[in-house]
């Protein structure tokens, strides 16, 4: 749709929902801060001072929701940290938290964190084959002891996508706090979290969105919950117009914005600020079709010449995010094997080969030259399952 955005690297670049390319637009913003850094010093604070609010309306398109709602701050699991500190408040009964068996361990790791000093509990929905999660058993979670949940909107394992809007609903519907990490979901697929009603969403901004690696995070708030004060704060997220007041009483800035802790880092900001250029030149639904295309051509090529490999993403194209995993014992020297011909993937052990066909910039011809190497690969025999191709 728009590879001649991109600085590609050489081969086939099979990755990008664990780190974006760059684009030619993100390295001129950079290099355009560069300068103003080079020539202004501290007076190009005047420019950079509210830049993170003038990123809000381009990301709230790709999120559904309202810029105010929206603001691009600290990491995402920090991000997580700030939100648990504003709506993690147990009482009575609703005291334990609930998210997945197959969550990214970061979020698991805060999550806990916040259970064990309020004294609650961290709940895992379970799975039932490893690699993916049955609606039934997330309602079934659903119990009066819960206090919030908080979902993948992607699986980072599988690459199963959950039903947003109708498990938003149900968890509200019960008097359940909900929130979302959409890192595996935001740039490749539409969101709709403030028509949906969530409460809070997180996420980064290297994959998908290709803004640079270590870019910064992202969180949302909903409209309805502008009158909370943040838990966390910090004194860049205080009011604008009386920041450098510097008061010793902490005023939040209307919405998302409040939630800023400390002064962002202008260049990797920069990466963003061009990085979502791209996006403002195409529809997100758009984005979302050729992304389906660009996998279902992936499971079809994979059934037709690589039998050994087991899918685990699912197949229906409703419950399938953005990238391809399958299962394979010598996954890592497979892996191995295709960097060392061109081919970048990804491997997460023990056995998982995750395969990204980025709708922005892979083709099908891509995906076809990538199969016929694994093909070639897994017939060379012991060398990919005994040995490793490279060290």
């Amino acid at each position: 749709m728009k590879r001649e955005a991109f600085l590609l690297p050489r081969g086939i670049y099979l990755d990008g929902n664990s780190l974006g390319p760059l684009t030619h637009a993100a390295q001129a913003a950079v290099e355009r801060r560069l300068r103003q850094w080079q020539h202004g010093a501290v007076n190009a604070w005047e420019e950079w001072f509210a830049l993170s609010e003038r990123l809000s309306p381009a990301l709230a398109r790709l999120l559904g929701s309202h810029p105010d709602e929206i603001i691009t701050t600290g990491t995402t699991t920090s991000n997580l940290h700030a939100l648990l500190a504003t709506f993690y408040r147990p009482s009575g009964e609703r005291r334990n938290l609930l998210a997945t068996s197959l969550d990214f361990p970061s979020d698991l790791y805060a999550l806990r964190a916040w259970a064990d000093r309020e004294g609650g509990r961290l709940r895992l929905v379970p799975t039932r084959d490893g690699h993916t999660l049955h609606p039934d058993d997330l309602i079934a979670s659903l119990t009066g002891d819960i206090a919030l949940a908080w979902f993948p909107t992607v699986l980072y394992r599988s690459g199963q996508r959950l039903d947003v809007t109708g498990i938003t609903r149900e968890v509200r519907s019960r008097g359940i706090l909900i929130g979302w990490d959409a890192a595996h979901s935001i740039g490749v697929m539409p969101h709709t979290l403030h028509d949906d009603g969530a409460d809070f969403a997180v996420w980064c901004t290297y994959k998908y969105l290709n803004a640079g690696p270590g870019s910064p995070g992202g969180l949302f708030v909903h409209r309805r919950h502008a009158a909370l004060r943040p838990g966390l704060p910090g004194w860049w997220g205080h009011e604008k117009e009386s920041q450098f007041a510097m008061r010793s009483e902490f005023t939040p800035a209307p919405g998302a914005a409040g939630y800023q802790i400390g002064t962002p880092s202008i260049l990797a900001l920069a990466g963003l600020e061009g990085a979502l250029a791209v996006f403002e030149e195409v529809d997100i639904s758009e984005v979302r079709s050729r992304s389906l295309q660009l996998t279902e051509a992936l499971i079809r090529l994979a059934d037709e010449h690589l039998p050994e490999l087991i899918l685990r993403t699912p197949r229906a194209p409703e419950s399938r995010g953005g990238h391809v995993v399958f299962e394979f014992p010598a996954a890592r020297h497979l892996s191995l094997g295709l960097r060392a011909r061109g081919v970048t993937p990804d491997f997460r052990p023990p056995d998982l080969l995750r395969l990204t066909p980025a709708p922005l910039y892979n083709t099908e011809v891509e995906l076809e030259e990538a199969v016929a190497i694994m093909r070639e690969l897994l017939n060379s025999g012991d060398e990919v399952l005994d040995e490793p191709l490279v060290t």
